[in-house]
């Protein structure tokens, strides 16, 4: 009988853990950014069907790379669990951490397990709160561990660099426009340290708008209204310079009016033409004036 080939549990963890990271290595990547009234969520997706950022309660999101079938999957897994504690026990008791922990359960139970392959996914978890200090930010990585981010994470391919270009550059209190546009020239470098142009078309990007009134705070960013947030820092501060200087066109046009003011002052243009009027009355009807005179000995 032939002896059965052995290998160590720590090489088959090990073997494990590697063919995860190259399966999410192939996904393209999301970055997770807190602004001072939410938390915005930006992946390079072309797709508008099948989506990397969802809803999943209230104040909870979740984002995914890696393979769709699998994260797909667990995001329903999430929702189901959502709604029966909320239905069960009150809308408040549907935390981030609580939806943290089951995920970090199954994908642990399933990367130990010998019986299938593990998942090739790394999820986040977010959840906003009344205040900046209060928003919850977690990432799952494919085996079932749990990492407690603050400020800004990026999950997927080019994780790494993007991760290093964030910490340098994130800082609280971003604006809505100022995250979003920090987020996409991260995503838009590339290993080699080139850049490329991404397009709204090319963008996925939602948030957790915590002064919107409704209940739900997740919102999507789509069309012109996406394309506007990437423009205004470009467009709108020289615009607004322009404004601030006077050297729009209505500035120019009211420049001029003000320079022709300026240089005839009112009471004295309304004594000219006076002077003028009264010079025309009294010269006699019958006889011609200095110019038909001169006109006439010519």
């Amino acid at each position: 009988m032939s002896t059965p080939f052995y290998v160590s549990p720590q090489q088959a963890m090990a073997d494990r853990a590697e063919y995860a990271r190259k399966g999410i290595a192939r996904g393209r990547s999301v970055v997770v950014l807190q602004y001072t009234d939410g938390i915005v969520f930006v992946a390079e997706n072309p797709s508008r069907a099948l989506h990397k950022v969802s809803e999943i309660y209230d104040r909870i999101a979740f984002a995914a790379v890696g393979k769709y079938n699998e994260f797909e999957n667990l995001r329903i897994g999430g929702v189901r669990y959502a709604d029966l504690r909320g239905f069960t026990y009150h809308r408040e008791d549907v935390t981030a951490r609580g939806l943290a922990n089951v995920y970090a359960q199954t994908l642990g139970t399933i990367f130990s397990s010998n019986a299938e392959k593990p998942y090739e996914v790394e999820l986040i978890v977010a959840e906003v709160g009344p205040g900046p200090e209060d928003d919850q930010i977690y990432r799952l990585p494919h085996d079932g561990s749990i990492v407690d981010e603050h400020g800004s994470v990026a999950v997927g391919g080019n994780s790494d660099q993007i991760g290093s270009y964030l910490d340098q550059r994130h800082r609280d209190g971003m604006t809505l426009g100022e995250a979003l546009k920090l987020a996409v020239e991260s995503l838009s470098r590339d290993n080699n340290g080139g850049e490329r142009s991404l397009t709204a078309e090319q963008l996925e990007v939602a948030v957790l708008d915590r002064t919107r009134p409704q209940q739900r705070k997740f919102k999507r960013l789509l069309g012109s209204q996406l394309a506007r947030l990437l423009e205004e820092d470009g467009a709108d501060a020289p615009a607004a310079d322009d404004a601030a200087d006077g050297t729009t066109a209505d500035g120019d046009a009211a420049g001029a009016a003000d320079e022709a003011s300026d240089d005839k002052p009112a009471g004295k243009t309304k004594g000219a033409a006076k002077g003028a009027a009264d010079k025309a009355d009294k010269t006699p009807k019958g006889e011609p004036d200095a110019a038909d005179q001169d006109d006439a000995a010519e």
